[in-house]
């Protein structure tokens, strides 16, 4: 697990951060109970090393960033995060740059943006009275990968995801 502290946050308590992580990361996925003070403990059981780097140069356009990236076999995972008015947002999600304010119900899709894809979603969650409070795509080229994320006023129950993936052919859906 690498965390990388940018801005004025790197002038901070780093490692109360990568613990921090830490215990988000294993926090759902063990018995065991994790706090900030036993994070890297459990970590360290499980294998897992935690790297912290900061620079206190943030990048252009944040005055705070704080990126996790997570590697696991040949998988890589890169979730980045600030702060705009106090309030937390998500602004990437993999190696695609996306904006949102992490809340309430989440459902993630990645898939290749095509027409139709954005109907195909609503429709399906609609028929099953799920309502989409906002939705937000990030993508690099057009019609080339994409990812969505969308807010949504109620859970999605796992057969509601299923067909969502299915109906956009997704490669990923939580």
């Amino acid at each position: 697990v690498e965390v990388e502290i940018a801005g004025q946050v790197a002038k901070r308590d780093p490692e109360l951060i990568g613990r921090a992580v830490l215990k988000g990361l294993l926090g759902g996925i063990t018995a065991e109970a994790v706090n900030l003070v036993n994070a890297r403990f459990v970590a360290q059981e499980r294998g897992l090393e935690l790297v912290i780097n900061t620079d206190e140069e943030a990048p252009s356009g944040y005055t705070n960033l704080v990126t996790v990236t997570t590697q696991a076999g040949s998988g890589r995972k890169i979730i980045a995060g600030t702060v705009f008015d106090g309030i937390p947002r998500i602004v990437r999600l993999r190696d695609l740059h996306i904006e949102f304010v992490p809340e309430g119900h989440t459902l993630v899709l990645s898939y290749e943006d095509r027409p139709g894809m954005v109907g195909k979603i609503g429709t399906i969650l609609g028929r099953r009275n799920v309502n989409i409070a906002s939705m937000h795509v990030g993508r690099r080229t057009r019609r080339g990968g994409a990812i969505v994320v969308l807010l949504l006023d109620e859970d999605v129950p796992q057969e509601v995801m299923e067909e969502v993936s299915k109906a956009v052919e997704a490669d990923f859906a939580r």
